[in-house]
C-alpha cells in the first residue's frame, strides 16, 4: 500500500470518527413528531465523497453506516423475525446512511461548486429520508402503529421528514458557508500531514 491510499484512509477515519461524534449529540424536544437533528454529523461523509470521490465516499459511508448500526443496536432488537431485522438494517443504517457516499456525483453539474455539493445533500439526504420513510411505513408501521390514527404514509412521511428536513437545512447551510474559507480541504487538500 503506498502512501497515498494510506494518508487516504487515515484521513477517512478521521472524517468518520467525526461523524459519528457529531452524531452522539442529538438535538430533541420542539418538533412534536419526534426524532433526533444532529448538527451536521453526516457532513464529513460529503467532504470525503467531494475530496476523494464516489467510491471513496460510498465506501466510508457504509462503514459510518455500520458504525451507527452498533451504536443503534437497540432499534433491531425490536424485530420479531430475522427477515424484519434485516429490513430494519439496511433501511434504517445500511442503505440511508451509504446512500450519502453519492454527493459528489452532481458537481459537474454546477460552475460553482458550492452548489455541486449543496445539490448532493438535498438530493443524498432525501433518498435517507426514503429510506427511512420505507422502513416505516413497512417495518415500523407494523410494529408500533401510530397513536395519532394517521395513515400510515403520512405518519412515515410526517415524523421522518420532521427531523431529516431540518438535518438537509443545516448540513447545507453550513456546507455551502464553510466552501469558500475552506476550499482547500473540499477540493482534496490535505486535512492530516
Amino acid at each position: 500500500m503506498d502512501s497515498k491510499t494510506i494518508h487516504r484512509l487515515a484521513e477517512c477515519a478521521l472524517l468518520i470518527a467525526v461523524g459519528t461524534v457529531l452524531s452522539l449529540f442529538e438535538f430533541k424536544g420542539i418538533w412534536a413528531l419526534g426524532g433526533g437533528i444532529t448538527f451536521c454529523a453526516m457532513l464529513p461523509l460529503v467532504m470525503i465523497a467531494q475530496r476523494h470521490g464516489t467510491k471513496w465516499g460510498v465506501g466510508c459511508a457504509l462503514v459510518y453506516s455500520l458504525i451507527q448500526l452498533v451504536l443503534g443496536l437497540s432499534n433491531v432488537q425490536y424485530a420479531p423475525d430475522a427477515l424484519t431485522a434485516i429490513g430494519i438494517i439496511l433501511l434504517d443504517y445500511v442503505l440511508a446512511f451509504s446512500v450519502i457516499g453519492f454527493s459528489a456525483c452532481f458537481n459537474k453539474f454546477f460552475k460553482d461548486r458550492r452548489w455541486g455539493v449543496v445539490v448532493g445533500i438535498v438530493v443524498t439526504f432525501s433518498l435517507r429520508l426514503l429510506c427511512h420513510f420505507l422502513s416505516g411505513l413497512i417495518i415500523w408501521e407494523v410494529l408500533w402503529p401510530n397513536g395519532e390514527g394517521w395513515a400510515p404514509a403520512v405518519w412515515s412521511i410526517a415524523y421522518n421528514a420532521s427531523y431529516m428536513v431540518p438535518e438537509m437545512i443545516i448540513t447545507s447551510v453550513v456546507a455551502f458557508v464553510s466552501f469558500a474559507p475552506l476550499k482547500k480541504y473540499w477540493m482534496g487538500d490535505a486535512i492530516v500531514k
